[in-house]
């Protein structure tokens, strides 16, 4: 087997499977799906550039610490904002041509989120936010949201923390002055 399909062998086995929690991740970091393509794209690229180096144990950890880098980088040199960005959320392709197609309760299911859970989530400060959004939509373990951050394990279980209970508190606030009428 020569180099190149060795690290083309690698790149599938470690990368790709990889390429949905990254995207998820970067649109968090970036908050545009134009944006979070190109980083996501660059992180790809460092990716497969360095697969060679790269021992094969934790791959997520490894692609989010590049892909981490690239966004500190791409800040460096900024790039106006597109001109409609949920054109890009609406027209987007699945990764490395995936061929299953959404279920349709769940392409339903994504686009209606309570207006009081917006709302709650909107009014917290960016910073924990995204904490939020990476841990409990994005799933990620609080070691991959700290290396996506590029903080500590503790702040981001700190930064849950409170951020959970400012939404759970902005939802109890919601409800007492809105009380839901089931008739």
């Amino acid at each position: 087997m020569t180099g190149s399909d060795e690290r083309s062998r690698a790149f599938a086995e470690h990368v790709e499977p990889e390429a949905e929690v990254l995207l998820r991740v970067a649109q968090r970091l970036t908050g545009s799906w134009s944006e979070a393509e190109d980083l996501v794209q660059e992180t790809l690229i460092r990716a497969f550039k360095g697969i060679e180096s790269f021992d094969g144990a934790h791959p997520r950890a490894w692609l989010l610490t590049i892909m981490r880098r690239a966004h500190i980088n791409s800040h460096r040199r900024q790039r106006p904002i597109t001109a409609d960005p949920h054109y890009d959320l609406e027209h987007r392709k699945p990764a490395f041509g995936r061929a299953v197609a959404d279920d349709p309760e769940d392409v339903v299911l994504d686009r209606v989120i309570d207006h009081d859970l917006e709302a709650a989530l909107e009014a917290l400060d960016p910073r924990f936010r995204a904490v939020i959004w990476l841990v409990d939509v994005d799933q990620l373990a609080y070691k991959e949201a700290a290396e996506a951050l590029g903080i500590p394990v503790g702040t981001v279980m700190s930064r849950l923390s409170r951020a959970r209970s400012r939404v759970r508190k902005h939802l109890a606030d919601a409800h007492h002055d809105h009380p839901r009428r089931d008739t």
